[in-house]
């Protein structure tokens, strides 16, 4: 007899247990979007560190001068022999010009602009070069030559970057608190309208546990549909956005490209809202019947 005590609680009826597949379904979309964000925020990150670390820019007025050729050689062969330098390139005119074209676009790269000419300069991996003296040795012999050290500038995007992830984190700890403090209000709710049947199951040799497990069993099923749906409208977000994202032809914006890895961290989402739901309500179940008695 008390293995049918099981199915004796109607609780697929109750008011407030019917908005939970809804409120789940949202808090796993904010969820997987807040990830989707760091993961993206994660591979610029790298994307900069690898393209941007060990190098240094020079910038040597104007391209178009008539001794821009000689002042190019000369500040060449003077990076080429500074400590710490592994190479020294002029770049080309049409090298340039693709730096430019995302700042500038196609039309006015077609204008007859003073573009400077530029060395791209890489450094031995972990020599530690002394940039503002070698600013100002290419100062003396080439003059109006400057050097761009783009640290500052990655170290200042990495700082926002990791702020940001930061704050995806706690987006996803905010979803799981709201997640929590819904199942919480649910299970009470459920509690409280069948509270004479659970007395009477009581009366009849019924146990907390066997009572949780009939709001585990409806718990579960209401946040995997609910957690499931929050996973497949996020993907299809996504997808759209970088679908738009790739249409827009814009280098600066970072791609996301989820692998295995990042694939797994996002269906993780939708999984964990489903368990902390189901713990949730057999701990709230649980409580609440101790008090009872």
């Amino acid at each position: 007899m008390i293995q049918r005590l099981r199915s004796n609680l109607k609780l697929a009826d109750d008011p407030a247990g019917r908005y939970l597949p809804s409120v789940v379904a949202t808090m796993v979309f904010l969820a997987v979007l807040a990830l989707v964000g760091a993961i993206a925020l994660q591979q610029a990150t790298e994307t900069w560190s690898r393209s941007i670390e060990g190098s240094l820019t020079v910038q040597i007025g104007d391209a178009k001068a008539r001794d821009a050729q000689q002042r190019i050689d000369k500040a060449v062969a003077l990076l080429k022999a500074a400590p710490g330098v592994e190479s020294a390139r002029p770049l080309t005119r049409p090298e340039i010009d693709k730096l430019l074209e995302p700042w500038l676009g196609k039309t006015a790269m077609d204008a007859d602009l003073p573009v400077p000419a530029l060395i791209d300069v890489r450094l031995v991996k972990g020599a530690a070069v002394d940039t503002a003296a070698l600013a100002s040795q290419l100062q003396q012999a080439v003059p109006g030559t400057r050097v761009d050290d783009h640290k500052p500038w990655l170290a200042s995007m990495v700082r926002l970057a990791r702020t940001l992830q930061w704050l995806a984190v706690a987006v996803v700890a905010l979803v799981g608190l709201s997640t929590v403090a819904l199942v919480v209000f649910a299970t009470r709710a459920g509690l409280a309208v069948h509270r004479d049947m659970i007395e009477v199951l009581h009366l009849i040799g019924a146990r907390d546990g066997q009572i949780a497990e009939q709001f585990e069993s409806q718990t579960f099923r209401r946040a995997a549909a609910g957690s499931v749906l929050g996973l497949v409208a996020a993907a299809a977000i996504v997808a759209l956005v970088a679908r738009f994202a790739s249409a827009l032809d814009a280098p600066l914006l970072p791609s996301v490209q989820l692998g295995p890895k990042s694939w797994a961290i996002l269906v993780a989402a939708p999984v964990a809202a489903t368990i902390l739901a189901i713990v949730t309500a057999r701990l709230t179940v649980l409580t609440t019947l101790r008090r009872m008695t």
